[in-house]
């Protein structure tokens, strides 16, 4: 068996998440064509991905909290490779939507468990390092993109593709997960005190809206960009198709500095700063008519919003630690599940602001949205010093 640190292993399972997102997400127009499922029907199809999302997410955290993020990481990663390779084999739209669920509920348990390891991993290091986990995310999704854009080009089934690319993750799963954090000994949880539910702290609502609003931002991005700048900035098809690919390199490759960022700033800071950088981009976006210049706007926005996600999650773990170390799985779960609200609510926002004015109006409001992430970080940092403060007061 290869020995791995926990810092690589938990690095290679964030970079496999976005593998799986990114081997199958690039061929739902083969998808669609296999099952014959037209516009509106695989919009509902793809609504199943989003509730299995929103079904595991808080389940995970639970879970985790039981049997340890290792256990949960290891069963949610073989269970997406499974799933990968059934939805290549699917004939009809309800099989499709099935499958897709399928594949939302193990990337949210995923996403859920590999967060509560990285912050085990910052707990043992202390390190702010989740920036680094998350960039592994972004180049697994990147990767796997290009890998499925050769494989469209090849002419592979969906099938074929699926199968493949699910092969690959696990059996690179299998050789890292050794290396993982452990879980919590069993007599180890029992002695736990009980803590404050997530739904009564307003800190974990005003992280929450962190992710959340970047989440909307992305998925304005990654839903809007080519056709804001081809209808409205006058970009070439080709051009503007990549948009959201910038957008999201440039996301990943901060995502590397933001942990370096952060330890010298400070996590509100480093939010902060983000969201006015992401604002600015998307004013521009929105607001100049060059399509050179929206472009590069776009560019910004994924600068900015780089490390919303993984700093508002280690901000969450870290409010739900506990005195001997342990505990952030249902703090990192509630956060979770509020953020996929808007990839699930984003793009229907969007599109029917658009409808009533101009895309250039919409992407108005994703700009406010973005710079909501400075005052809600700065409100969960004071949140959290009031809860400080509470527990120090005598009783």
């Amino acid at each position: 068996m290869i020995g791995v640190s926990d810092r690589v292993a938990v690095f290679v399972v964030f970079a496999l998440n976005g593998a799986v997102y990114g081997s199958w997400a690039p061929r739902v127009p083969a998808l669609a064509e296999q099952v014959g499922a037209s516009p509106g029907e695989l919009g509902l199809a793809l609504l199943g991905g989003t509730a299995g999302l929103l079904l595991a997410a808080p389940l995970s955290g639970r879970v985790s909290e039981r049997f340890g993020a290792r256990a949960v990481m290891l069963a949610a990663t073989l269970l997406s490779c499974v799933v990968l390779s059934l939805t290549g084999l699917v004939g009809s739209v309800a099989w499709l939507a099935v499958a897709l669920f399928g594949l939302g509920f193990a990337n949210g348990g995923l996403d859920v468990a590999m967060n509560i390891g990285g912050v085990s991993v910052e707990r043992r290091t202390g390190t702010a390092i989740m920036p680094v986990f998350h960039a592994g995310f972004s180049f697994g999704g990147l990767v796997a993109s290009a890998a499925a854009g050769l494989a469209a080009a090849q002419h592979w089934s969906p099938e074929r593709h699926f199968l493949v690319a699910a092969v690959v993750t696990a059996l690179v799963m299998l050789v890292v997960h050794h290396g993982l954090p452990r879980a919590v000994p069993r007599t180890e949880r029992a002695a736990r005190p009980a803590t404050t539910a997530p739904t009564r702290r307003p800190v974990l609502w005003l992280l929450a809206v962190v992710p959340l609003c970047s989440a909307m931002a992305e998925g304005a991005s990654s839903d809007w960009s080519a056709l804001l700048l081809v209808t409205e900035h006058g970009a070439g098809e080709g051009a503007a198709a990549l948009a959201f690919t910038a957008f999201s390199l440039a996301m990943a490759v901060t995502r590397l500095g933001s942990a370096w960022v952060q330890r010298r700033l400070g996590a509100t800071r480093t939010l902060a700063i983000g969201a006015v950088v992401a604002a600015a981009g998307l004013l521009v976006s929105a607001l100049v008519p060059v399509a050179a210049l929206a472009f590069a706007g776009f560019v910004l926005a994924g600068t900015g919003l780089a490390a919303a996600f993984p700093v508002a999650l280690s901000l969450a773990g870290e409010a739900g630690k506990r005195a001997d170390g342990s505990g952030g799985e249902r703090e990192i779960a509630f956060v979770t599940t509020v953020a996929y609200t808007g990839f699930l609510a984003g793009p229907p926002l969007i599109g029917g602001i658009a409808q009533a004015t101009s895309l250039s109006a919409s992407f108005l409001l994703v700009a406010v949205l973005a710079a909501l992430i400075a005052p809600a970080a700065v409100g969960a940092s004071r949140a959290r010093h009031r809860e400080r403060t509470a527990a120090e007061l005598p009783v």
